[in-house]
């Protein structure tokens, strides 16, 4: 066993806008979900860190993907947000382009896929699309429900229960920034991969 990985030692490596920027010298664990599902809060309750992942105040703005150096063991991907209704043409090509070119050309760098969905909208077309194609790649991942505290214990159990059936071979982790659930047995996970 080797040394022991420290989340909470990680700091901002790179905002890569264009392919040839991506470091290749760890593996990667990718957040990936729709503009203001959670992924900054999401990496920032992991690492225990308030403000490493910055929250947009405009969703939709970011097209660079982060990568952060956790404990110099692998980098957390910090994704741009996906189906951001006002983003205009131009901006959508360049964040498939930068995407799908990351996933192409860096699949041997990635141990997992966080897929971030929102438990009280469910599984959007566009996050079908994701996991559509991380199936098809053979890319592991894993489903992480955020806003987990937003809904009521029955609403909440019947979302979980529909996310469970439309993706019964993957774990799926509920999550809420409030009071922090889900966060452990994500950590473990991520921990597991690497």
């Amino acid at each position: 066993m080797g040394k022991q990985i420290n989340l909470n030692n990680t700091k901002i490596a790179i905002s890569a806008g264009f392919l040839t920027q991506i470091p290749r010298d760890l593996p990667h664990v990718v957040f990936s979900g729709r503009s203001n599902v959670g992924k900054s809060t999401l990496i920032n309750k992991l690492v225990r860190q308030n403000k490493l992942a910055r929250t947009s105040a405009s969703p939709g703005k970011t097209i660079t993907i982060n990568f952060y150096d956790t404990d110099t063991a692998f980098y957390l991907v910090d994704l741009p947000g996906y189906g951001y209704a006002k983003r205009s043409e131009a901006e959508k090509r360049k964040w498939s382009g930068l995407v799908e070119g990351y996933f192409k050309n860096h699949a041997s760098d990635i141990r997992l896929v966080v897929q971030l969905l929102d438990l009280k909208v469910g599984a959007t077309g566009d996050d079908l699309l994701m996991i559509n194609f991380m199936e098809s790649s053979n890319i592991p991942y894993v489903i992480v429900a955020t806003k987990a505290d937003k809904l009521n214990k029955t609403q909440r159990e019947l979302s979980l229960q529909n996310l469970k059936s439309e993706n019964p071979d993957c774990a799926l982790i509920p999550f809420s920034s409030l009071s922090g659930e889900g966060t452990d047995e994500l950590r473990a996970h991520i921990l597991n991969c690497i």
